[in-house]
Formats: C-alpha cells, sequence, structure tokens
C-alpha cells in the first residue's frame, strides 16, 4: 500500500491507498451505523446465503458529502485520487455495507445450482452495474457507476472473504463492450442485449488475468476501476476477523453521461 499512481491504477485496474487519519477516523465513526444496520430489522432481507452475507445496500446514513454520525466529510488521498482520475467527486448516495461472516458462502435463496458453483469456484465474479434481467435472464449495462470505492471498516484477516479483482479485466471489458454497442442501431445503450459479449469477455478474463486479493485495514481506501471484474472470496478455513465480521463500505455512484460514458471514459 501506499501513493497509488494514475498510470498504475489504469494498467491494474484497482488502487489501495495506506491508511490515513481522517478515513479511519469517519470509519470509526461509519462502524457504529454498520453495526446497527446489521441489527435492524427493516434491513433484513439483506441478510442472504444462510447468514453469511449481509448484502447492505444503501443501509449508510451518510449525506451527500459522506457525513456520517458526526463524522467529517468523506476525504484523504482517495477521495482526490477519485477526483483527478475518475471524472471527478460526486454527491455520494448512502453507502452500502458488504459484511460477510465466517461460513461463506452458502447458497443464497433462489439460486441455482450452477449459480452457487460459480459463487463458490468464480468469487461471484461480475462488473458491476450489468444486470440480469428476466427468465432466463438476460444482461444489460443498466447501472453505469463511475468508480468503486471500498472503506474496511473492520480488521479482517487477508483469506477471510476478501475482496477480489481480476487485473487488467477492465480493458478486456472495455473493448468487448465498446464492440458490442458499435454495431447497434441503439440509442439507449441500456437497452442493449450484452448477455453473449459480457460471457465471452469473462471467460477471456478467467483465462488471461491474474487474481487479486485485494485487502486493507480500517483507514485504508481501495478504489476499483468501474469496468474491472470483481467479486468475493471464500471465507478461508482459520481466517478471522474482529467481532463484527468482515465490513467493508462501499460507494458507487452513477458516472455522469450514462452507458456511453462509462465505456468511453479512461
Amino acid at each position: 500500500m501506499g501513493r497509488v499512481m494514475k498510470a498504475e491504477f489504469f494498467q491494474k485496474g484497482w488502487g489501495v491507498f495506506a491508511p490515513e487519519a481522517a478515513t479511519l477516523n469517519w470509519a470509526r465513526h461509519a462502524l457504529g451505523d454498520a453495526i446497527d444496520a446489521l441489527h435492524n430489522p427493516a434491513f433484513s432481507q439483506w441478510h442472504q446465503c444462510e447468514n453469511t452475507w449481509f448484502v447492505g445496500l444503501d443501509v449508510l446514513s451518510n449525506d451527500a458529502q459522506g457525513c456520517i454520525a458526526g463524522s467529517a466529510p468523506l476525504s484523504g488521498s482517495a477521495v482526490d485520487f477519485i477526483a483527478e482520475a475518475c471524472g471527478g467527486w460526486p454527491a455520494l448516495h448512502r453507502g452500502q455495507v458488504s459484511g460477510v461472516f465466517p461460513g461463506y458462502p452458502r447458497p443464497r435463496a433462489g439460486e441455482t445450482e450452477a449459480g452457487f458453483r460459480y459463487r463458490a469456484k468464480r468469487d461471484a465474479a461480475h462488473v458491476d452495474g450489468v444486470l440480469g434481467v428476466g427468465t432466463p435472464k438476460r444482461r444489460f449495462v443498466q447501472e453505469p457507476h463511475a468508480f468503486i470505492l471500498g472503506l474496511p471498516l473492520t480488521r479482517a484477516d487477508r483469506d477471510a472473504a476478501p475482496l477480489v479483482v481480476w487485473e487488467g479485466s477492465h480493458r478486456i471489458m472495455k473493448n468487448a463492450f465498446n464492440k458490442a454497442f458499435s454495431t447497434t442501431q441503439a440509442t439507449d445503450l441500456s437497452t442493449v442485449d450484452v448477455t453473449e459479449v459480457y460471457q465471452s469477455a469473462r471467460r477471456a478474463v478467467f483465462e488471461t488475468c491474474p487474481r487479486v486479493i485485494v485487502h486493507g485495514p480500517p483507514g485504508s481506501a481501495i478504489v476499483v476501476h468501474r469496468l474491472a471484474l470483481h467479486g468475493v472470496a471464500p471465507w478461508a478455513q482459520g481466517a478471522t476477523a474482529d467481532p463484527e465480521g468482515r465490513l467493508i463500505a462501499y460507494f458507487r455512484p452513477p458516472i455522469a453521461g450514462g452507458v456511453r460514458a462509462w465505456i468511453e471514459m479512461p
């Protein structure tokens, strides 16, 4: 960990920023809010995989500047980097709390046997914003994000269900989606079926890109390229974390300019 260089980030598709006082202070404020969300009956639907995964979408109570539970606005090297390299620093949505616990993964309700195998063997690898719709499931880019920012809230071993990223995968995905969108006459790119293109690109990523564990303590910050293939690894036997589990706060703001900007920006 340390200083993340712009060229290195766009080569790898991810970067981890070393712990800073401002980020650690934010994480300490956010942790209490996250623990409240874990035990809030209003968010019970987010407990999945036989209670080994808390999906936690939009459960944090932060404002658009990232202020939470009396904290200062979210700031630090990662925020500065995003402002410079990822199209600016936007107003924030309510953050996600990704909580994972010993025993993950277990089958998710309604998940097919093949779906669970993919979760267990391939870390449920995906590109954010590419959503499955209908039965049989078809894929569309319906939630194009500007970036993925992860802020660890608890201490966890490196193999306690870490985030994993396929290094360089964003370039393969960018080329694949560019090709798909260049041949369509659709004016609304979110209506373009990208199922085969996405699946083919994903196979190419698995064959050619190294799978890397991306991990950091509270006070650090993780930035992942919006097009990078990523997932959550299983909780390894013997791995430990703080009593609250492996908790990471995530922000994925929508990208200004929609799907076109999502595919054209660096």
